[in-house]
């Protein structure tokens, strides 16, 4: 129980155990379809005993523990009655620059703060069929347990690689053949306009400052999102849901990009 506390809250005990926490019976089922490691899992009565034969017959030892204990161990507010350990699950940066490469968008995450947004992000990236995520600086820890839940299981079918620094990723990326976007409020070219059909890779910067000015000017080209309300700007989440969308509808409709040439 003490490991799985110390997983559910800190960055540097899921780094050093190579492990993170996957709560509640939707995820648990999600990551054995993905084939997702499981080490064990801490159940109370209360869940579905399919799930728990299911684990065990997958060879994960299932540990009986009370709802009041599973509660101080986990950081979600009203636990579902099992969480697992399970081994992380990203990849290393080269291999998510091989994978942008070879596929459609990739998202690069700049300092991104925010585990709900994050996982937004890699929901949105894997229902677009985005080719790769890469959290680059400051970025939060994709297997943060809020980023897990936040991003429905996208995470366990996405390569995903965290750590890398902003500047050399983008660097890398560039020299492999991928073109780089990145987003910014203002002055930059209406998404709508520029071909997305890949292999691009969109940078979004953190939700209180957006990108650094050296990150936007070492890219191919910057990208607006027009708005006509009386927002200023969109969620970084929102941001990346529109524009990942955007990519895939160029490449599926096989279309030029909406009112304009391809940037």
């Amino acid at each position: 129980m003490q490991q799985l506390r110390r997983l559910s809250g800190r960055r540097a005990a899921r780094l050093e155990a190579n492990a993170f926490v996957v709560d509640g019976p939707v995820l648990i089922y999600e990551a054995l379809a993905a084939g997702v490691a499981i080490r064990e899992a801490f159940a109370t009565d209360a869940v579905d005993s399919t799930l728990i034969r299911t684990l065990e017959t997958a060879g994960v030892r299932v540990h009986e523990i009370r709802e009041d204990v599973l509660a101080r161990a986990v950081d979600t507010v009203t636990p579902q009655g099992i969480a697992a350990i399970a081994t992380r699950v990203e990849v290393s940066v080269p291999e998510a620059v091989i994978a942008a490469t070879e596929g459609a968008l990739a998202f690069v995450l700049v300092d991104v703060a925010d585990p709900g947004n994050a996982g937004t992000l890699l929901r949105a990236a894997e229902a677009s069929g985005a080719a790769a995520v890469l959290f680059c600086g400051t970025s939060v820890d994709p297997s943060n347990p809020k980023c897990v839940r936040a991003s429905a299981g996208a995470l366990f079918h996405l390569p995903v690689a965290s750590g890398g620094d902003t500047m050399a990723v983008t660097e890398a990326l560039r020299k492999a053949g991928v073109r780089t976007f990145a987003t910014v409020v203002r002055d930059g070219t209406p998404y709508h306009t520029v071909d997305l059909s890949g292999p691009v890779a969109i940078l979004l910067g953190s939700e209180a400052h957006g990108l650094p000015d050296d990150v936007a000017a070492a890219v191919d080209q910057c990208l607006t999102i027009p708005l006509t309300g009386r927002s200023e700007s969109l969620n970084v989440a929102m941001t990346g849901s529109v524009l990942a969308f955007e990519a895939l509808r160029q490449r599926t409709s096989g279309s030029k990009p909406i009112g304009g040439t391809p940037g």
